[in-house]
């Protein structure tokens, strides 16, 4: 257990070992989890991007923002092992203002698909949260969390981070209802915990893309609704305008 250690107690390494930088980093990085989703967003929002990193399937893009300046899009993989390297690797190569542009499985009854909301807080309920110390709650940035709220009028508040998309536990979905959970997810509390750790700063913003149904709220989760691939396209597009708009 040696490798993991220093990655928690230290600085952030600036030499990758799974990155393999073949452009500049911007210190602005906005990271979807899908690395699709980060080449569509890349194309959509930054002029002449650059392939950042294609190493382990995971793109990354640098190029010029509408607002003149630069701005890296760097996917993360799927759950908190991976984000959590990539976030590290990305601090450790200067990255100082991280925007997690992801999805989210809605647990408060009030969001539809494709709703926006923004994470204010995490509630680890996942094993690299924990492994990072984190506490029962993980803060975003306050000021990002609140002119990413500000600039679309979404829903903002705590959402959950945990390892797994398909959770069959009965009475799960409730308890985290419980403790004001406005959505699950799989990225944002180790994105949060590893800035508060780095020095820093880090928000989220999500599309709600799966509701989460069950008849009996203590029984599992057997069914999901899922966006539509045309809407999801659309709403990835869409959290990328709005965050490199309050990056700006």
């Amino acid at each position: 257990m040696s490798h993991i250690v220093p990655a928690v107690t230290e600085a952030a390494p600036r030499s990758p070992r799974h990155l393999k930088p073949a452009a500049p980093l911007a210190e602005r990085v906005l990271l979807p989890g899908d690395p699709h989703r980060a080449l569509q967003v890349a194309q959509h929002l930054l002029e002449r991007p650059r392939m950042f990193n294609h190493h382990r399937g995971l793109w990354g893009y640098t190029g010029t923002a509408a607002d003149g300046r630069p701005l890296s899009v760097q996917a993360t993989g799927m759950g908190g092992p991976s984000a959590a390297i990539v976030v590290e690797e990305l601090i450790g190569l200067g990255a100082g203002t991280l925007v997690r542009i992801g999805t989210c499985g809605a647990l408060d009854p009030r969001l539809a698909l494709g709703d926006l909301l923004v994470a204010r807080e995490a509630l680890p309920a996942d094993g690299a949260s924990v492994a990072l110390g984190a506490g029962e709650r993980v803060p975003g940035d306050a000021a990002l969390s609140t002119a990413l709220a500000d600039s679309i009028g979404a829903p903002s508040g705590p959402v959950v981070t945990s390892d797994l998309f398909y959770d069959a536990r009965p009475g799960v979905a409730a308890g985290w209802r419980e403790r004001g959970a406005l959505a699950v997810e799989m990225e944002t509390s180790v994105v949060f915990r590893l800035a508060e750790l780095r020095g820093a700063r880090a928000a989220g913003v999500l599309v709600v893309s799966d509701l989460l149904e069950a008849s009996d709220p203590q029984a599992p989760v057997r069914h999901r609704a899922r966006i539509e691939p045309e809407a999801l396209e659309a709403a990835a597009l869409q959290l990328g305008e709005v965050a490199a708009a309050v990056l700006a």
